[in-house]
Parts: C-alpha cells; sequence; structure tokens
C-alpha cells in the first residue's frame, strides 16, 4: 500500500474540506493540504517540495473559478490528476470541467467511497502514463518508460520491467521500510513462485545501476528486513 500521498483539498466549505482530510488520512494512505481559495491554492503549490500526487478542486471559489484555476495548473505544466467538485451534474458543466483539463468530475453531495475510489484509479492511471516522473536523489524516474535520467551528468540508465516496479513501490513507500515479501507480492503477485532470492538479486542489479558505491548504498537501503527508498540519499550533483 502507498503511504501519506500528497493530496491538495482546494473548497472554501471549511466543513467539508475537513471531512475530507480526515477520512483521507484514516489509513495512512494521503496526506492532505487544505486551501480555500485560488490564492491559497497557488501558495501552497509553490510551497510544497515535491509536489502534490492529485488535487480536488471545487468549482466555486470566493476569488475564481476552479475551472479556469485548473486551465492555469495545466498551462504551467501540471500534469497530476486533477478532479473537480461541483454543485452540478448538467452535461455542459461536466464537459466544460473536462475540457478545462481535469481528469475527472464528481457532484455535491457524493459519498466519499466513491470520491476515494476514483482518486485512486485515477493515480492508477497517472503512474502509469508516460507524465509520470519522480525525483529519486540526482535521477528523473519515468515508471512508464522505465528510465532513470541523471540530469548533471546526462546520463541514461535503462531498467527492467522489475527493477522499475521496484523503485515505484519503494518511491510510494514514502521512505518507510518495505519487507522482503511484500516486495515480492506487488511486484511479482501472491501467486508467484519466486523466492526472495530472486527479488535480493534484482535488488542487487538495481544498485550496480544506480548506486556510485552499491557496497555503501545510499538511495537503496537494507532494512528491517527489507527495503527502503531514501530520494534525498543522494543529493543532486
Amino acid at each position: 500500500m502507498t503511504a501519506d500521498r500528497p493530496v491538495l483539498i482546494v473548497d472554501d466549505d471549511a466543513a467539508l474540506r475537513s471531512t475530507l482530510a480526515e477520512q483521507f488520512s484514516v489509513d495512512g494512505e494521503f496526506a492532505a493540504v487544505e486551501a480555500s481559495n485560488v490564492a491559497e491554492a497557488e501558495t501552497r503549490i509553490a510551497a510544497s517540495e515535491r509536489g502534490f500526487d492529485a488535487i480536488i478542486l471545487d468549482i466555486s471559489l470566493p476569488d475564481g473559478d476552479g475551472r479556469d484555476f485548473c486551465v492555469r495548473l495545466r498551462r504551467s505544466g501540471v500534469k497530476v490528476p486533477i478532479i473537480i467538485l461541483t454543485g452540478s451534474d448538467h452535461e455542459t458543466d461536466v464537459v466544460r470541467g473536462l475540457e478545462a483539463g481535469a481528469n475527472d468530475y464528481i457532484a455535491k453531495p457524493f459519498r466519499l467511497a466513491e470520491l476515494l475510489a476514483r482518486l485512486r484509479a485515477q493515480l492508477r492511471l497517472f503512474e502509469n502514463s508516460e507524465d509520470a516522473v519522480f525525483l529519486i536523489g540526482p535521477y528523473s524516474f519515468r515508471p512508464a518508460a522505465k528510465l532513470l535520467q541523471e540530469a548533471a551528468g546526462n546520463r541514461r540508465i535503462r531498467l527492467t520491467e522489475k527493477e522499475a516496479a521496484i523503485l515505484k513501490f519503494l518511491f510510494r513507500a514514502a521512505g518507510k521500510p518495505v519487507a522482503r515479501q511484500v516486495l515480492l507480492n506487488e511486484v511479482w503477485g501472491y501467486n508467484a513462485a519466486v523466492t526472495t532470492h530472486t527479488l535480493e538479486t534484482h535488488i542487487y542489479r538495481l544498485r550496480q545501476k544506480i548506486e556510485p558505491d552499491p557496497a555503501g548504498s545510499r538511495l537503496l537501503i537494507t532494512e528491517g528486513g527489507g527495503y527502503r527508498l531514501d530520494p534525498q540519499g543522494m543529493p543532486l550533483a
């Protein structure tokens, strides 16, 4: 399971924001950040070091239309999923929201379970798209392309499908150690006839590719009966 994925909730209804933030954090899956208007949302986005994995955006905001804000976000290069909330489910409103660049559109009142399901679905789609880019030490990691790129040295590192899957799952664990068996199940599948030796071999090869000193790993660390990814383990060159 993923952990503490930052999600920005932009809505002028304080009670709704609080409820969403509380429910999002129940399982430790999401870390909600709240904004009551466009200006506050822009401040939150500018101040976020790693950015947000998704944005929940109301249409009716005190200082602007959420759809116009969505257009500006897309034009500024924001690629993450944006789900628009609105009090209207008329077809024309839905079309306007999607044309503004939103990935999904949910009419109020809505069921929280449905919002969470749609959010997870959009995140899965995004992670497998060419737009998904994660920063790991000196590398830009593109899971869909199975590629690590080191800007400073203009170096490109090709990964196997399993290596990319290992990195992506460890990145989503937000710096927490993942047990070997959990990683095996997630990457190879619960019914796969593979052993921890298979995983250890892939980890060894991955370290040879990404660590300056594979014997003294700073990015891919052995810990707690498994492995932990420290995206800040190697500074940018």
